[in-house]
């Protein structure tokens, strides 16, 4: 069984520091965002950590209770139920501030990593040559939905943080994701299984 001796990031960090190559840490898929965002995590902390991918989430996570892998970078929505019932420890959340579904677990930045942004976002795409009158009209009635009180509690109650933007700040978003991303594959030299 391999059970990760640390408590916070900062014991995380010197533990990693300390046991080059020897932390594993799963993925949802070879190239997924928990993959690039276990990568950025070495690339700023100057740690190793051996990447196992799987073939989704729940076999990481599986694996990850089971004790065959140390730690998981995991999309909240995949794992609020099990930290909320003690099955697993959440060190940090990544970004700037805490989730409402997870108030006790600090943000990466009070933990003392800046930087450390990585977001899964959810979002709708139309086919090109869709005319602008129908995406704007589905911008604004999804722009309803998020804010009506009930679907914001659900949302918000499973570790989501919901969002709204206009197609251009999503594609903005995109773009700018794509672009910090490819750096972290390039020099991760991150490969997709065939």
């Amino acid at each position: 069984m391999r059970h990760l001796a640390a408590n916070n990031l900062k014991e995380l960090i010197a533990l990693a520091k300390s046991k080059p190559g020897q932390l594993t840490y799963a993925s949802s898929a070879a190239g997924s965002t928990t993959h690039l965002a276990a990568e950025l995590f070495d690339m700023m902390t100057g740690v190793k950590m051996l990447h196992v991918p799987y073939k989704g989430a729940g076999p990481a996570i599986t694996d990850l209770l089971g004790g065959h892998v140390h730690l998981f970078f995991a999309s909240p929505i995949s794992v609020v139920p099990l930290i909320k019932s003690g099955q697993l420890k959440a060190l940090a959340i990544t970004g700037d501030t805490r989730l409402p579904a997870l108030p006790q677990v600090p943000s990466f930045t009070e933990a003392g990593l800046p930087g450390l942004d990585v977001k899964t976002w959810l979002g709708v795409l139309a086919p090109a040559g869709t005319p602008e009158a129908i995406i704007a009209r589905l911008s604004s009635e999804f722009a309803k939905i998020l804010v009506m009180p009930d679907v914001k509690e659900t949302l918000t109650s499973q570790g989501l943080d919901p969002f709204i933007s206009t197609p251009d700040q999503f594609a903005a978003l995109m773009k700018a994701d794509m672009a910090r991303f490819g750096k972290v594959i390039k020099a991760a030299n991150i490969r997709l299984e065939e």
